[in-house]
């Protein structure tokens, strides 16, 4: 007895598939090189090496010993819009995977109906010219069942490449997602230590205006008893006036870092507020000499780049497999009949099996030139991949230069601003003692104030230097 034909089609599905596993057209995917340099100018002990995108990298921001900062970034990854739409975006490059490697295997249909026609009035004693139905008054009714097998050998890979394409675009779906989720993340730490040095800015303005203020009425009882010149009147009210413009320039801009962190933590700024904290310290996080260049490779931008090639690599096999016929394998069988109560009987059964081969034969040059753009993407994702490399090398060794020099530079702020400070106490003592004018006394108060509120930017920058440094590595050190 010979077997049923979905029995037959199922051995044949597998014996073939078995055979045609180790068949695919294009290339196989190797990574290029890139431009990776053996060490980093502005750092000792870096050494390159492979990449790490996968390397747990911790809570980077923890670092800078901020309660306040991680609880602002832990919100990023749950409120953030744009870290959503990158996840969003992520879940569907994996479901596109799913549906890929579906199309690997046999796909079966199930149908049945039952409906009722009519071709014509005739006589009781005419008769219906359709076999299989049965007719009273020309009305015709028609049951049926069916099982449709098919599928689709994948004799040149195009079906594998295509699941290979799928997956890479998902991993590069996936590094998009790490590589927005830190570009908040650092956006954020960038604008709130930005907001701290304001408010301490703000607070430096404030006490400079009520020094201000309590010199201009020292100046002012000089002037009513003709002790001190009206130029000395002026100078301290233009000292005064030119200070509140000054602090008030600082809160608009502190306001609108204010509103920045609420966008990134999906928040309207009109229900988000950032008090200011008198007590706020800060700490930055030394880099540490050993540090090993291979920081860089996992950085999400990298690998999203580096995934790109593989899915446009394997995008090359699938315009390849065009060239060659698509062999697809079907099978169907059910029964049909007139009534529901025998429908599933022998008489009514019915089956039909058989390869179809498909391919072509003339296309006037389509397919080469299909393939030669799949190349040619290709090649386009290499120099991404390259230049990429070649940026965040760029973008680290910037970083690291900047926070090299300002170390320095800070200390020698911060010796300039005492220094000014202790001018500025003297010649305020030569003024009360009328030793000099009060041009004097505005002129060293001026320099120190400057010299204290330009220490204070350059705390920022510092600050602003270390977080965009973690984020060219790829999300800080940790892990190693």
């Amino acid at each position: 007895m010979n077997a049923p034909p979905f029995s037959r089609l199922c051995l044949f599905v597998v014996l073939t598939s078995g055979l045609l596993s180790g068949c695919m057209v294009g290339p196989d995917y190797h990574r290029p090189t890139a431009p990776i340099s053996a060490t980093f100018k502005e750092a000792e002990g870096w050494k390159a090496a492979s990449p790490q995108d996968a390397v747990p990298k911790g809570p980077w921001w923890t670092r800078y010993q901020d309660p306040q900062l991680n609880a602002l970034v832990d919100q990023v990854q749950l409120n953030n819009q744009n870290v959503a739409l990158y996840a969003a975006q992520y879940q569907q490059a994996l479901a596109l995977v799913r549906q890929s490697r579906a199309n690997l295997f046999p796909t079966l249909d199930a149908t049945g109906s039952g409906t009722r026609s009519e071709t014509g009035t005739g006589s009781s004693s005419g008769t219906s010219g359709t076999t299989g139905g049965s007719s009273a008054g020309g009305v015709r009714k028609e049951y049926s069942a069916s099982l449709d097998l098919s599928w689709e050998a994948d004799i040149w890979g195009k079906l594998r490449r295509t699941t290979e394409q799928d997956r890479a675009s998902a991993q590069a779906s996936a590094a998009d997602l790490a590589n927005a989720t830190l570009s908040a993340q650092s956006s954020l730490a960038q604008d709130y230590f930005q907001l701290r040095v304001l408010d301490q800015r703000i607070v430096l303005y404030r006490e400079t205006i009520a020094g201000y203020e309590r010199y201009l009425q020292i100046i002012q009882n000089k002037y009513d008893e003709q002790i001190s010149s009206r130029a000395d009147l002026a100078t301290g009210k233009t000292q005064l006036q030119s200070a509140q413009a000054s602090m008030l320039d600082l809160q608009w801009q502190r306001a609108q870092f204010e509103h920045a962190i609420a966008l990134l933590i999906g928040k309207p700024p009109a229900d988000f507020a950032l008090a200011a904290d008198p007590a706020w310290q800060y700490h930055v996080p030394n880099v540490p000499t050993g540090v090993p260049s291979r920081l860089l490779e996992r950085r999400p931008d990298i690998a999203s780049a580096e995934r790109q090639m593989a899915a446009a690599n394997a995008a090359v096999g699938v315009a390849t497999a065009a060239y060659y016929p698509d062999l697809t394998l079907s099978a169907s069988g059910g029964y049909q009949g007139s009534t529901i109560s025998n429908l599933f009987s022998i008489p009514n059964r019915f089956w039909s099996i058989g390869p179809s081969l498909t391919g072509n034969v003339l296309d006037f040059g389509a397919t080469e030139a299909s393939v030669d753009q799949a190349r040619h993407a290709y090649d386009a994702t290499v120099a991404t991949y390259r230049q990429t490399v070649l940026t965040g090398l760029g973008e680290v060794e910037d970083y690291l230069v900047e926070l090299r020099t300002l170390e320095p530079e800070l200390l020698a702020r911060r010796n300039s601003a005492q220094s000014a400070e202790e001018s500025a106490s003297v010649s305020r003592d030569q003024y009360e003692a009328g030793v000099i004018d009060y041009l004097d006394v505005a002129t060293t108060q001026a320099t120190s104030l400057n010299e204290r509120q330009t220490l204070l930017s350059l705390v920022a920058t510092q600050l602003t230097a270390s977080v965009q440094l973690q984020a060219a590595l790829g999300g800080g050190w940790e892990g190693l």
